[in-house]
């Protein structure tokens, strides 16, 4: 992995590239990200950045986080996540990430927390197939019907689509394209659409089916 950010989802517009054609883009706040702490081999057997994004104040962090912050002397932020870079002796606590660290036409994977649909039935949460409403059936055509065979096995196999709770789950969307980057107020628009809500919490990284 060469490049690495946290960003926050704006929302979904449309631009235009120079022959007039429109193009759907997801725009996302990627950034300012801080290094708040440096994964090195010898100390803990891999390298990597620990990447802060979004300022909190100081009362909404617990005691071990804010000794953490005090540590790399950076502010109090409210999301940290890992990225394991190929070139972490580049970067040193305090260093600052911004969305120019991409261009326009990069292939990046983005991984988001989906919409939680919260207790969904087998027809919406997995695609089945609705029941005939004919001879006899009844009032389940929505049901998920035969669950297996009685006697043998005389039990319900793992994986069976059945109703639960839909959504809510990590999701990565692979391979999109950056169609453009506004380096000054750290935006970037992606083509197509990302997993999770306005305003949720991204990550994008390179694509590994580049």
């Amino acid at each position: 992995m060469q490049k690495g950010i946290i960003g926050k989802k704006i929302g979904m517009t449309q631009i235009f590239d120079e022959s007039g054609k429109v193009i759907p883009v997801t725009v996302i706040e990627a950034g300012p990200c801080v290094v708040v702490q440096k994964k090195t081999v010898e100390n803990d057997g891999y390298a990597a950045l620990q990447l802060g994004f979004g300022d909190v104040k100081v009362q909404r962090v617990n005691k071990p986080m804010k000794g953490h912050f005090g540590k790399a002397d950076v502010a109090c932020k409210k999301t940290l996540k890992e990225f394991r870079l190929d070139d972490c002796d580049s970067l040193n606590v305090g260093d600052i990430i911004k969305a120019d660290v991409f261009a326009a036409g990069d292939a990046v994977d983005v991984v988001g927390i989906s919409k939680g649909k919260g207790f969904q039935g087998a027809i919406k949460r997995h695609n089945q197939h609705r029941l005939k409403e004919t001879h006899g059936t009844g009032p389940v055509h929505r049901q998920a019907g035969s669950m297996g065979a009685c006697s043998s096995p005389s039990r319900i196999y793992k994986g069976k689509g059945m109703a639960g709770h839909m959504g809510a789950e990590q999701v990565t969307v692979q391979n999109l394209e950056i169609v453009k980057i506004d380096a000054e107020n750290n935006l970037i628009a992606i083509k197509g659409a990302v997993p999770g809500p306005k305003g949720g919490i991204v990550y994008i990284v390179d694509s590994v089916k580049a």
